[in-house]
């Protein structure tokens, strides 16, 4: 990831943590810990790619940096609407 400074790059890199995290509120969607805050994985997806994107700003992959903040954003956007939407 450090030798490819491209949006699409970015972009792929930043869907690794949603990707985990949906697998994860899969496999225990029956804890209770869980059930009680289903939105818990994925927020805690949000701030590991808030975490990359400190990591690529401090490393100057720009561009790899506009790409996870890029899906970061959309995965926040497409999350909150599935959230209220659901209620």
């Amino acid at each position: 990831m450090a030798k490819m400074n491209s949006l699409f790059m970015g972009v792929l890199t930043a869907l690794l943590f949603p990707a985990i995290a949906w697998v994860v509120a899969y496999y225990f969607k029956t804890s209770s810990f869980v059930i009680n805050k289903p939105a818990l994985p994925y927020v805690l997806a949000i701030a590991l790619n808030l975490l990359l994107l400190r990591f690529t700003v401090k490393k100057d992959l720009n561009k790899t940096a506009q790409g996870i903040m890029l899906a970061t954003f959309v995965f926040m956007v497409v999350l909150f609407m599935f959230k209220v939407s659901a209620r």
